[in-house]
């Protein structure tokens, strides 16, 4: 449990210094630049990969390439939505995106649905709903900005999150597909970088706050991987703890440390975000 924990600290630590270190002026695509050569070389000595040129050759590098984008896009979206939605909406959104993968197990895993699964998916789209929820109740409208942002984060997690188990589902090895993606996510960011900020990337705050982001980017990773091997007949328990988690932690930063008011619609979003979670770890068990 304290793994699952140490994970979901990490998780929400990623988005605090995101936040944080925008804020201060430095560049979102230079620290995520950075960050994925953090996550390179810890995931090369974390999960030691076997280098397995025949496994390369049937490698599906479109895949591979697709998610290489992807993941800097979905960060760089995620750091738009911090500073437009702040952290608490945030969270929520990158958390019940989970429901995008849930759906397409249905139609790309063959998996069935149940009743327990169903409802779940309507409560996270409900929690979804309300968080961008124009008119606010009688709150403060949210800007379209922050509607767009959410509204990324939502479905790029979701649509991340469905290629990695696709890409798991072709048998490609874990560790060397891991690490094929981070490099190239890393090529991706420094290219774009290299156009929008030139010689900026490599100012010696973006180096090391980049590689600090990095750090507990892939920590979140690795010890989630690791509770689900620890717990690996319990995956439903390392679900929900994780997920709830991240929403009740996120929750308390962005409403104690950043000062992030809760109207009504951000309240319901959380209730039924956090409903959601709890419906589709059931339907696990």
């Amino acid at each position: 449990m304290f793994i699952i924990c140490a994970a979901a600290l990490c998780s929400v630590l990623v988005s605090i210094l995101l936040k944080k270190l925008t804020q201060h002026g430095l560049k979102a695509i230079a620290l995520i630049s950075w960050n994925y050569v953090a996550a390179t070389l810890l995931c090369f000595f974390w999960f030691k990969p076997t280098i397995n040129f025949s496994l390369l050759s049937h490698t599906t590098w479109w895949l591979i390439i697709l998610l290489g984008a992807l993941l800097p896009s979905i960060f760089f979206l995620l750091s738009k939505s911090l500073t437009y939605a702040g952290l608490v909406k945030t969270e929520i959104a990158q958390r019940i995106s989970v429901i995008l993968s849930l759906s397409a197990a249905f139609f790309l895993f063959n998996e069935q649905f149940s009743l327990l699964k169903v409802l779940g998916i309507g409560c996270g789209l409900i929690a979804v709903g309300l968080l961008i929820w124009k008119k606010g109740l009688g709150d403060q409208a949210i800007s379209k900005q922050a509607v767009v942002a959410l509204l990324a984060v939502w479905g790029g997690y979701g649509l991340v999150d469905i290629l990695l188990k696709y890409n798991s589902s072709l048998g490609s090895g874990f560790a060397m597909s891991l690490n094929l993606i981070f490099a190239i996510a890393g090529c991706m960011s420094f290219i774009f970088a290299a156009i929008t900020i030139q010689k900026a990337v490599f100012c010696p705050k973006h180096i090391l706050a980049g590689l600090l982001l990095g750090g507990f980017n892939f920590a979140n990773i690795a010890l989630y991987v690791t509770a689900h091997q620890a717990l690996k007949d319990a995956p439903s328990i390392v679900f929900a703890t994780m997920n709830l988690s991240v929403v009740l932690l996120g929750g308390l930063v962005g409403v104690f440390f950043f000062k992030e008011k809760l109207n009504r619609n951000m309240l319901m979003s959380f209730l039924f975000a956090v409903l959601a979670i709890i419906l589709m770890t059931k339907a696990m068990s």
